[in-house]
């Protein structure tokens, strides 16, 4: 199993599917990593060498913001929106929708589960 930027990617998948496993790189950010590291998309990470692996893992610690930078970086990104109390702060702040999606109905994934409002009766 081969471990990137701390993350052990599958053994048994294609490298351009494994490297999606890491935090911040998606399937076009996997295909420019091997591009960029010589390394061909098509080979499974078992067949991988050391040298392959070591220059994959400088390709991503050279050029890309990945795991917990990146985690770091969204997580402040947030915090002050929150602490200057704009619109999208507010939002984060109430646990709501911040771009502007309906919250009458729907918006069930960021409001939490519904909860029964106590003395309203259902209509008949």
């Amino acid at each position: 199993m081969a471990r990137i930027a701390g993350v052990n990617i599958p053994t048994n998948k294609r490298l351009v599917a494994a490297l999606t496993y890491i935090y911040g790189i998606g399937d076009k950010l996997a295909g420019e990593i091997c591009e960029k590291s010589g390394v061909s998309p098509d080979k499974r990470v078992s067949q991988l060498s050391d040298d392959d692996v070591s220059k994959i893992r400088e390709v991503i610690d050279n050029g890309y913001q990945v795991e917990g930078e990146l985690r770091r970086d969204v997580a402040m990104n947030i915090k002050r929106l929150m602490d200057l109390g704009c619109y999208r702060g507010l939002r984060h702040r109430k646990g709501l929708p911040v771009r502007g999606q309906r919250t009458h109905t729907n918006a069930r994934t960021r409001k939490g589960p519904a909860r029964p409002i106590a003395g309203k009766k259902k209509a008949v």
